[in-house]
């Protein structure tokens, strides 16, 4: 099953063509996939693998033995591997496995001013990836203390082997053949992006029973994207995997009203639980949390963008990973269980022409910029969404949790 999941990750996640180098970014406890991506990577024609190992412990100890200046700072070797590496149009994958309560009881600041610096510094490999220059990928695998948090009345040995079992059923791993399901799936999101794309949305209107009453507009000429993307260089791969969702970029100064989140975030190991923000006009001006609201704070207050959306996503209630019935406190998983919205950065992919405007260009057409990109969930078993299209004419997009279509 391991080389089944490095397979789709090298054929299918980033697509790693011949003679392209491959950065893996992963924690210690990751390194039986990073050597089984290797392998497969170097099968595919890699030039060379490049590991970007960290280490949970070695992370935490550095946030609780350094001020918040330490933060703002890059080390070189860690700009030149990212930057340098973005020239050479490296494909990138990272692995997620953090304990969800990695950073519990740091000082948001401290989080939000490596994250800052880290798209400062590492600017053109962040550009290359947002601009979708390079191909990336997202992938999860399990470290002891994520699974011990996801089946607490589990054994270690047991709640390990239930959170393999379960990325790979949610990535299609566990099917005959993973990497043809995918082109099925790829298949399923080009039908509803196509419908999406002609109906001329104007605005879409957000309810349910938590109280959410959202007012999201889209820019003229907005794209919805889903599954997979084109690289500038016409290669289509998978940015996350799992993936479930349909998205956009909305225009960022025409957001009203209020939602109320429907699953906890975590951010980089802070868990945020039991929020809502207000819009207006756009911009988040208000917003609390039955816990963590320090964390969402830091978010919300990183820069001006981060008060603004960058993305919608429509998620029917009833993918996969919602059917599990697992809260994975993981927002790569959780995010693909429930339709979303992001603080921050929008796609230059979901606007026409936009992989040819800069990011003035993009922000002068709706598409929001920031130093930061935070999804949180806000489906619900009674979401409904409405379009009100350009012509005034209104069409359910979502009933009860899933699409109408």
């Amino acid at each position: 099953m391991l080389k089944k999941y490095a397979q789709l990750i090298v054929r299918q996640g980033v697509n790693l063509q011949k003679g392209q180098d491959l950065v893996i970014s992963a924690d210690v406890e990751c390194a039986p996939l990073v050597k089984e991506i290797a392998k497969e990577a170097y099968k595919a024609g890699a030039r060379d693998v490049i590991p970007d190992y960290s280490d949970e412990t070695l992370t935490r100890l550095r946030y609780e033995n350094n001020e918040v200046d330490y933060f703002k700072e890059v080390p070189d070797y860690i700009k030149h591997l990212r930057n340098d590496y973005a020239l050479k149009h490296a494909a990138i994958v990272t692995i997620t496995s953090a304990n969800p309560e990695l950073l519990k009881g740091i000082d948001p600041q401290k989080v939000m001013a490596r994250s800052v610096a880290m798209h400062t510094e590492c600017n053109v490999f962040y550009d290359h990836l947002d601009r979708m220059i390079d191909r990336w990928c997202i992938v999860g695998a399990p470290s002891l203390k994520w699974a011990n948090k996801v089946f607490p009345d589990m054994s270690d040995e047991e709640a390990m082997e239930a959170l393999w079992n379960a990325i790979y059923h949610v990535t299609y791993v566990d099917t005959e053949d993973p990497i043809a399901t995918w082109d099925k799936h790829r298949q399923s999101f080009e039908e509803r992006v196509k419908i999406l794309n002609e109906m001329k949305i104007k605005t879409l209107h957000y309810t349910n029973d938590l109280g959410t009453d959202l007012y999201v507009s889209m820019n003229k000429g907005y794209l919805f994207a889903g599954g997979g993307s084109y690289t500038t260089d016409g290669v289509y791969s998978f940015p996350n995997m799992p993936t479930e969702e349909i998205f956009s970029s909305p225009d960022y100064l025409k957001t009203e009203g209020i939602v109320y989140a429907s699953m906890p975030l975590n951010y980089n190991g802070s868990l945020v639980e039991d929020f809502y923000i207000r819009f207006k006009d756009g911009r988040a001006v208000e917003y609390d949390a039955k816990s963590g609201r320090d964390t969402l704070a830091s978010i919300i207050e990183s820069d001006e963008g981060a008060h603004y959306l960058g993305e919608v996503a429509l998620v029917p209630y009833d993918s996969p990973i919602r059917e599990t019935g697992i809260l994975f406190y993981n927002t790569l998983f959780d995010e693909n269980a429930a339709c979303h919205l992001a603080l921050g950065k929008g796609f230059s992919e979901c606007i026409e022409g936009g992989y040819d405007m800069n990011f003035d260009q993009l922000k002068e057409k709706g598409v929001n910029n920031s130093v930061t990109h935070v999804d949180f969930m806000i489906g619900t078993k009674d979401l409904s969404i409405t379009a009100i299209t350009e012509d005034g004419e209104e069409k359910p997009i979502f009933i009860n949790g899933c699409f109408a279509f």
